[in-house]
């Protein structure tokens, strides 16, 4: 029978940051655990996610997701055992994918808890290439880009989740050449010798236009953006007649004091007919089972690969997600709890 505890950690933010977040805009703080209500769950963490919306949301800003509150637990993904349950279906034992991350308890409604199996993928798995990244990668490319076979499909921030899952997923529908950008040759070797990319450059060796007209000399027809700035600037410059740019991030911009000047090249947009569209993941939740099926098959099949970089202890949390933003991960960032 599981014990309840009476306290758990949970990470506050205490200061909104300006340009980098800094450690001390954080507090990890020692709060009671509370017993679930009616419909709710008390969940023992065992992963947690951090990624890169969750820098947005530090701002005092009107978005489409509201802001932390200061002194407050932050949330986001997780993955965790149920200890304590007044939910029917769910059981003391049963793991859980959930958004009561940033703290070592969370108790969730559980209309918001999706029950998960260890035994079909590891649990991390959930918070990545099965996860949010995952779902995010499979919907931007097929219903945002609208993919079609025979596309040539340039990625940005191609070695992290949703990248790496994007460009993969683009070969295995039949693109006609994928191309990826990373921040380090270990991560261009990566996405050349083990996610299948055609073509990859490591931005930081020189101007990305130079870099991409070499890698897509016959120009690109889809351009995933997870990045912004140069690298869109880029994109529009090499996107054929009728191309398309799902804008699912813009990293480059999030810590940033002043606006940068790319994209200085819109017009290109008019000749070209270009679609620009953002995305957020949940407008595209009624595509997960058909994801959960086919990226589930290619993962058992050994047809799809993913790497997850995995960072232990509830207390380096904000080191982890300060060394996402600094592209310190390859593939998923991770935390894992102490069990």
């Amino acid at each position: 029978m599981s014990v309840t505890p009476t306290t758990g950690r949970e990470w506050h933010l205490i200061a909104r940051p300006e340009g980098w977040p800094k450690p001390e805009d954080f507090a990890l703080r020692e709060a009671p655990v509370a017993e679930p209500g009616p419909d709710q769950v008390l969940v023992r963490n065992l992963y947690m996610s951090v990624d890169p919306y969750m820098r947005g949301r530090m701002n005092d800003v009107k978005s489409y997701t509201p802001p932390f509150q200061l002194n407050r637990p932050m949330d986001g993904g997780a993955v965790g055992k149920v200890i304590a349950s007044n939910v029917d279906g769910l059981s003391v034992g049963d793991h859980v994918l959930h958004f009561g991350g940033w703290r070592e308890y969370a108790v969730v409604n559980g209309k918001n808890a999706v029950k998960v199996d260890p035994g079909t993928a590891p649990l991390p798995a959930y918070l990545g290439v099965l996860g949010m990244p995952g779902l995010t990668a499979y919907a931007g490319l097929l219903e945002v880009a609208s993919f079609k076979e025979g596309d040539a499909v340039f990625v940005s921030g191609a070695a992290g989740a949703v990248g790496s899952e994007v460009g993969q997923i683009a070969k295995l529908k039949g693109a006609s050449r994928v191309i990826g950008s990373a921040g380090s040759d270990e991560k261009v070797g990566l996405l050349l010798d083990e996610y299948g990319f055609d073509a990859a450059f490591n931005y930081k060796k020189g101007p990305v236009a130079e870099q991409l007209k070499e890698a897509a000399p016959d120009g690109i027809d889809v351009y995933f953006d997870n990045v912004g700035g140069e690298h869109l600037e880029a994109a529009i410059g090499r996107l054929n007649v009728h191309g398309r740019i799902a804008v699912c991030g813009m990293i480059s911009q999030y810590n940033v004091t002043e606006a940068s000047a790319a994209p200085r090249n819109l017009t290109l947009v008019i000749g070209k007919r270009l679609r620009i569209q953002g995305m957020l993941v949940a407008d595209h939740q009624h595509l997960q089972p058909q994801f959960f099926e086919e990226v589930g098959g290619w993962i058992r099949d050994g047809k799809l690969h993913y790497r997850e970089t995995v960072i232990k202890g509830v207390e380096n949390a904000v080191d982890a997600f300060l060394g996402m933003l600094r592209g310190e991960n390859t593939g998923k960032m991770i935390v894992a709890f102490e069990d």
